[in-house]
Formats: C-alpha cells, structure tokens, sequence
C-alpha cells in the first residue's frame, strides 16, 4: 500500500507541475534570455542597416525578375553574392523547375469607334498573342458572375474581343469563379475569339493610369491573348457599352512561350544553431517579380528586409539556439513554385521546422504579426510583440496569408508568420508600373527589417521550441473552419481529401 501512495503521489505531483507549467505566464524577452541578443540585433539593424542600399541595387542594377527569365537569373546570382558578402553560411542555390517560360512582348490598343484613340493595355502574364500586326474587332461583354450562361452560346464571341465585366451578384463563392476562370479562357478560345479584356476579372485597376498585370490561375498558361486596362480608359468603355454604342478596337498582342519546362532557383543561406541546428526558422521573401517596372514593391522590399535582417544578426555577434535559414523564393507569382520546391526538397526536415517569417505586403509599415492559424501560439507570441512598443504597436492575431510563401508553411501545419503591412499604397504599385523605388520610404524599410530580425531571432533563441507542425488532420480541420477551403481548393492546393470534415 505505501508503494501505492508514492506511485499516486508521484503521479499527483506530476500532473500539478504539468498543469502549473500550462497556466505559467508566457515570458518575455527579459524573462527568456533572449533580450540581450535582440537589443544588440536591434542597434545594428536600426543605425548601420543596408536594407535601402539592397532596395536600390535590386531595383536599378537588376531591375524586374520575372520567374525563369536572365533577368530573374541576375537577381539569384545578385542574391547568392549578397548573402557570401553578410557571412551567411552554407550558401547556396537550391534549382527546381517551372512548367513553362514566358516573355512579355508588345501589347498595344487603338479605339477604332466611337472615338479613335490609344488605349492602355497589358499583357497578363503566361497569355498568348493575336495574329502578327494585330486585328480589328468588335467588343462582346462577357460577365463574370454567370459564365456558365454566357459559355451556353459561345459562338457569339466568335472573331470578338471579349471585355469582361462583374456584373450583379456572383452566383458562386468567390473562389470558384476564380477556378473556373482558367477553363472560360480556354472555351473562349475554342469559340474563336481573337482577346480578352480581363485581366482584374472584370473589376476595376486601383491606381490612376495604372495597368496591372499578373497570372490568372496556378501554374497555368492560355494561349488566348489577355490584357488588362487602366480604370480611365475601361470607364469610357463602359459608359459607351451603356449607351448601346458598337465599341471597335484595334489590339496588337505579342508575347512569347518557351517550349518546355524552364529552370529556376531558390536563394539559401544560413545561421547555424548553437544548440539545436537541426531546428530550423525559415526567414524570407520571394526574389522574383513582375516586368511593369522595377518589382520594388513586390516583393524587392521582402527581399531587402530578410538580407538586412540576416546583416543585422551577424553583425552583432550574436547566435541563436537554433538555425535561422534565409531563403529568397522565386515562382512565388506563379503559384508558390520556388517555396513549393522547397517543401518538397527538404520534406524530411519539416519535423524539424520551428516557423517561417515572411513578409510580401508591400512598402508600409508592419502592422500586424499574423500567425497562420495558429491560435494556439498567441499567448506565446504577445510578450514579444509588447516588448517592440518602442519601436511600433504590432497586433497579435492567427490570421493567415495564403496568397503568399507562407501558405506551404501553413498547409504543413507549421506557423506561416506573415508580417502584415498598412496596404495604403500597396493596391496601386504591385504588378503595375509604379511598383519602383519611389514609392519606399528608406526609415519604414529599415524598421520592417529591424522588426524582421528581431522576430525570427527571438523564436529561434527562445529557450523553448516555438511549435511544432500540426498533424494534417488538424491542419485540414482549422483551414476548413476559417473558411478556407474554397480558396486552397481553387488555387489546387488542396492535398487533405475529406480530412477536417465535420462528422454528419
């Protein structure tokens, strides 16, 4: 019997430490030992960061990097020699293949009637071309919100050029227009139609005279030309479509396909660990762009901030507990490509994987620290953020971004940590032509950076591990609760079958 006690009372004592280890305040970065890291990471970062001077090298020595393309070479090879110059370690190229190769050429526009005027028009990107010299033709209105109606007569847009519109309520979720889209284009084509205008799916460009350009679908290609407008010159369209007036253009589109699939590269390069090497932080951004411009905003910013962060840690002479790994993506705008290959190639370590912090929102500042679903790390995750209120007030939430890099990160159940920015400015230069070294303030990089270094220092010094990934099952079950199942199920990311479903 007094054997049985001891057990019963070891068990008790156990258990109440365990209980009392879960109700213990998280610590902060005082109370965890990991401020004194972070305040020398924070001077360096603050009064000695190159993340302006990465900013402006990316854009007027490299220029735009459109994925698989010299110029997206250059950036990889600019990328690999920035890393060597910090003293990252384990420096390298990690190659991977997309589908297809494409280069943007002429797209121009004339108005033949009722006005004779120059459109402007761009190419979105992975579309086709119109004969050589272009062709007349008349305007035919496509809505988006019922193309199941509009493909039931398709030979209407026979020899048309189809200007697609969003009119009244979608009669599917979002998303599932979104899907569908692709296979629209390709019947379109089959029906003989010579382009389409609808590179923003029938919604109005943000921006004055901007264009924006882009892909409309993952890892697909259309042989159909398609283009987007500025809101200026598509206003005027529609106002004549309004009135009953015949709207006739003259479009010359010429863009070109490689034959087959096209090689691209990630950028890699390393902190090792001091304790827990084999535990990995992934820091990063995508280094690939669109070719309006200088692709400055999106993502040269993410990309400038993860090596001014990595600058900042090695200069202060400080090591984590656990590897930090800086990884510059491409293909992120064509459907996720490079960090998909990544998971792929390293699929073995994703155990092992603590985190990701990226940031891919634009030029503003970081407002917000989104989790990724993870809800169960914010209690963690609040004591690092108050301890940044000298630098700016950032919320804590378990939102995610799964338009981005962190969205394989996420689908692994690990946190996928964006570092969500104010949007102000962001809807008018990504994928247009003001997305250029302009529209960046130098003190706002250099405090997104500096708050990008502290981040991923702390998780990765922290003397508890961060997280772990989530089963899939949990995974499936928390993405299908925050509605995002429509979503990964168009972009063909869904991979957990009937996982996560509630039981009938």
């Amino acid at each position: 019997m007094k054997n049985r006690l001891l057990v019963l009372a070891a068990v008790i004592i156990a258990a109440n430490c365990t209980f009392a280890k879960e109700l213990a305040p998280p610590k902060s970065p005082e109370a965890d030992t990991t401020k004194p890291g972070l305040v020398k990471i924070a001077g360096n970062a603050t009064m000695d960061s190159p993340a302006f001077q990465y900013l402006t090298e990316l854009s007027d020595e490299v220029g735009a990097r459109v994925t698989g393309s010299p110029e997206a070479q250059k950036a990889v090879d600019w990328s690999v020699a920035k890393m060597k110059s910090i003293g990252l370690q384990n420096v390298h190229t990690e190659k991977w293949n997309l589908w297809k190769g494409w280069t943007r050429g002429t797209a121009e526009a004339v108005m033949l009637a009722p006005l004779h005027r120059p459109l402007a028009i761009s190419a979105m990107g992975w579309t086709g071309s119109t004969p050589a010299g272009g062709v007349d033709a008349d305007i035919a209105v496509a809505n988006l919100f019922d193309l199941e109606a509009e493909l039931r007569n398709a030979s209407k847009f026979r020899g048309k050029i189809v200007y697609v519109v969003a009119q009244g309520k979608p009669r599917q979720n979002f998303w599932t227009v979104f899907g569908n889209y692709a296979s629209f284009l390709r019947q379109l084509h089959a029906a003989g139609a010579i382009a389409v205008i609808g590179g923003d799916f029938g919604f109005k460009p943000e921006g004055m005279h901007l264009t924006h350009t882009g892909i409309l679908g993952f890892n697909v290609d259309e042989e159909i030309p398609v283009v987007s407008t500025t809101r200026e010159d598509g206003g005027q369209i529609d106002r004549f479509l309004a009135e009953g007036k015949n709207v006739r253009l003259h479009v010359n589109i010429q863009n070109k396909f490689t034959n087959g699939p096209i090689e691209s590269a990630n950028v890699v390069g390393e902190i090792t660990g001091r304790e827990h090497p084999e535990q990995v932080v992934v820091i990063g951004g995508h280094l690939d762009s669109w070719d309006l411009s200088e692709g400055t905003t999106d993502n040269g910013v993410g990309v400038a901030c993860a090596l001014a962060a990595a600058d900042a840690i090695v200069k202060s002479g400080v090591r984590p507990r656990r590897t930090m790994r800086f990884v510059l993506w491409t293909g992120e705008e064509q459907g996720f490509g490079g960090s998909l290959a990544y998971m792929k190639r390293h699929a073995s370590e994703i155990k092992d994987h603590v985190a990701a912090v990226v940031l891919d929102n634009g030029q503003g500042p970081v407002k917000e620290f989104q989790l990724g679903g993870r809800d169960d790390l914010i209690p963690a995750f609040d004591p690092f953020a108050d301890s940044l209120e000298n630098i700016r007030e950032i919320k804590v939430t378990a939102e995610m971004e799964l338009e981005s890099d962190t969205a394989p990160f996420i689908l692994a159940g690990l946190p996928g940590i964006n570092l969500a920015q104010d949007p102000a400015e962001y809807k008018f230069t990504h994928h247009s032509e003001a997305d250029a070294l302009e529209a960046v303030k130098p003190d706002v990089l250099t405090q997104d950076a500096t708050i990008m270094a502290l981040t991923a220092y702390w998780i990765a010094d922290r003397p508890e591990r961060f997280a772990s990934p989530w089963p899939a099952e949990r995974t499936a079950r928390m993405l299908r609760e925050t509605g995002q199942f429509e979503k990964l199920n168009a972009f063909g990311l869904w991979t957990f079958g009937n996982l996560g479903q509630s039981p009938q």
